[in-house]
């Protein structure tokens, strides 16, 4: 049975009983993060957040993440009448120090999976989890190492439209799992939410895991 479920309106979701039925607010519509938390039994409420995601003058690749999941985690409480904790979190490729945004189109997928091959970068996913009174953050970082990718190869990947809306402009969870030569840290974390360190979050916030479905 899916965990998931659409954000069912402000009053709804602050109404009696909508605690005993959702563990947390997640502050995403992102189908990866959904699947993660329902592979770890998580019941969640969606409460996307719009925030600007242009990285400040001196920031660091490790700081933007951060404060984007925290952003995010702090917007969804704000938005929402209810004492269940939210959760956001925050994901960026990033080669030789510099964060490698989506694509903006063919030519600049191409380009950045030509800087990506043969090459080592990083994947950095913070975790933000935000009750009334408290807030706990953490940060993942893996090594991705990519083997040669030919410009024929390349194209045929642009086409199958994976690369379109993702950070790198490659999906490990996808097609993009076939350019992946070794992955040293977090597969959950490449793929948007590190588990290890959500768990550990969501358990500080009170939310019980595997547990069982009488409970």
């Amino acid at each position: 049975m899916s965990r998931r479920q659409e954000l069912p309106g402000p009053k709804q979701l602050g109404a009696s009983g909508m605690n005993d039925t959702y563990d947390i607010i997640l502050a995403s519509s992102s189908p990866r993060r959904r699947e993660l938390l329902d592979q770890i039994g998580v019941h969640y409420v969606c409460s996307p957040v719009e925030v600007d995601e242009t990285p400040r003058r001196g920031e660091s690749p490790e700081q933007y993440v951060v404060r984007l999941a925290a952003t995010k985690s702090q917007s969804a409480r704000q938005a929402e009448k209810t004492r269940l904790p939210a959760l956001g979190a925050d994901t960026a490729v990033v080669l030789a120090g510099e964060i490698m945004g989506k694509p903006q189109g063919r030519d600049h997928a191409l380009a950045m999976l030509g800087r990506l091959s043969g090459r080592r970068h990083q994947v950095m996913s913070a975790v933000s989890v935000r009750s009334p009174q408290q807030h706990w953050q953490a940060l993942n970082v893996s090594m991705v190492l990519f083997r040669s990718i030919g410009r024929e190869e390349m194209l045929a990947y642009w086409a199958t439209g994976e690369p379109v809306d993702k950070a790198g402009a490659y999906a490990i969870q996808g097609l993009g799992a076939l350019f992946v030569k070794h992955i040293e840290g977090s597969f959950s974390g490449v793929v948007g939410l590190p588990l290890y360190e959500t768990a550990h979050l969501l358990r500080k916030a009170g939310v019980s895991l595997l547990r069982s479905e009488s409970n």
